[in-house]
């Protein structure tokens, strides 16, 4: 039976690579998006150009009221485009990057990044459990900048490091119904996070290329592959696991 992944955030970034790298292991996709429509189409069509079928749908991972219409409006989709009650991947990918000294964050900026990167995975996957099937996986992602601390992400990373733990309580808690769940930690990757400034910004490029074993930063290609990997069959065994892929960040 074909799978049917659902990633949120999927129409740019290590999202759209992500649903690309699944769909050409020969699986189809459903991607969500907030404010990029157009660039949400443009890779639906990309899947569909790879003979795979994909669907968006718009969701705002921060708007936890939002969830329940949500959950009704992917099942109704489910049901016209694949004639199923169910699917068998969620990747919670949604997110955004904001930038801070410590003493100059503000409330708000917090607030906003344990709202999409914690509270958001948190009920989004709550509400989409009784659509998730029995032995299907998720995908949390997580950050490098959870093992090796660089000035101004203080709060980023503790949202993260709260994904992580998350993720391990996600794993027990739902071993019973043998979903798998794991965290996807990047390092530093060349995309428009933070308006681009990995992979824009030639000075921030080389510092965190230096951190790096392999010499250099990542790509999205580094990313969505190995995440359509950990969703194949024969690693139905991983779970509960911390997995960066930073090609050796701060070793």
């Amino acid at each position: 039976m074909t799978t049917i992944s659902l990633i949120t955030g999927g129409s740019r970034g290590l999202g759209r690579n992500t649903a690309q790298s699944i769909a050409r292991k020969g699986g189809d996709i459903i991607l969500t998006w907030r404010s990029g429509e157009a660039q949400a189409n443009a890779v639906v069509e990309e899947i569909r150009q790879l003979g795979r079928r994909a669907v968006a749908l718009p969701l705002d991972v921060a708007d936890t009221a939002a969830f329940p219409a949500f959950a009704a409006h992917l099942q109704e989709a489910l049901r016209i485009h694949w004639n199923r009650e169910d699917f068998d991947h969620l990747v919670n990918n949604a997110g955004h990057g904001d930038m801070a000294a410590l003493g100059d964050t503000t409330e708000a900026q917090f607030d906003q990044l344990f709202d999409v990167h914690v509270k958001g995975v948190f009920f989004l996957t709550q509400a989409l459990l009784p659509l998730l099937r029995d032995g299907g996986r998720i995908v949390n992602f997580s950050s490098g900048l959870t093992r090796v601390s660089c000035p101004g992400f203080a709060a980023y990373a503790a949202a993260k490091g709260a994904v992580e733990v998350l993720s391990v309580y996600m794993a027990r808690e739902l071993a019973g119904r043998g979903i798998a769940v794991n965290t996807v930690a990047p390092g530093a990757i060349e995309t428009d996070f933070l308006g681009g400034a990995v992979r824009d910004t030639p000075d921030y490029n080389r510092a965190f290329a230096q951190m790096t074993a392999m010499g250099r930063v990542g790509v999205p290609d580094d990313i969505g592959p190995m995440v359509a990997s950990l969703l194949a069959p024969e690693n139905r065994w991983v779970t509960a696991q911390r997995i960066e892929v930073s090609g050796g960040q701060s070793i």
